[in-house]
């Protein structure tokens, strides 16, 4: 007998609101050192929380920072940043 529960896409998985500093600048060209001195510094080119110690970027504003679409075809929108 065959299933028929469908079977999700990798890219349509639930997908992380926020990911580490160290990933996010990874995925910006930068090292460790660089990320933490930028976040630190107020400078990182996206969003960045600071959640307890640790740092987090929001995906959404890095997706729009790279100008990427989410793969359920909407475009990612800049989150405005309040301070």
């Amino acid at each position: 007998m065959t299933s028929t529960t469908p079977t999700s896409h990798p890219t349509q998985q639930a997908m992380p609101e926020v990911i580490s500093l160290l990933a996010a600048g990874r995925l910006l060209g930068m090292g460790r050192t660089k990320a933490y001195r930028l976040a630190r510094a107020g400078q990182f080119p996206c969003r960045v929380l600071r959640i307890g110690g640790q740092y987090a970027v929001p995906v959404r504003g890095l997706w729009a920072l790279l100008d990427h679409t989410h793969p359920d075809g909407r475009q990612a929108r800049l989150a405005s940043k309040e301070g």
